[in-house]
């Protein structure tokens, strides 16, 4: 479980700056993305959640990161839960708002899984 834990942290990242991107991209250039880029919202949104699942289920098997690690595991589901509550509010411009959002969760995937790396 920690190794599928630990190669799913790449997927989550990929995906999350990818749409992240995509998302800034669409917004610079003055463009409402369409469906393809909803689906990819719930693409790295659906990552992310399945890296934090994995995150439970290995602790669960009572290996423990660190606290740090577990700090910005919780920040990335906090801020996927204000994204949910403000989900009105990013509806009306939701590229640069999921652009910020998700390239903001890869930086705190990228930063919890520095803390057991290094």
């Amino acid at each position: 479980m920690r190794t599928l834990h630990a190669h799913w942290a790449w997927v989550a990242v990929a995906v999350s700056g990818a749409v992240g991107l995509w998302g800034l991209g669409a917004a610079a250039l003055r463009r409402r993305p369409g469906r393809a880029f909803d689906a990819g919202v719930w693409a790295a949104v659906g990552s992310l959640l399945v890296q934090a699942a994995l995150g439970f289920a290995v602790y669960g098997e009572g290996l423990r990161p660190g606290d740090r690690h577990l700090f910005y595991g919780f920040l990335v589901l906090f801020t996927l839960a204000g994204a949910y509550i403000f989900r009105a509010r990013i509806a009306r411009r939701p590229a640069p708002a999921w652009g910020v959002l998700l390239l903001f969760s890869m930086g705190l995937a990228i930063r919890a899984w520095a803390t057991v790396a290094g």
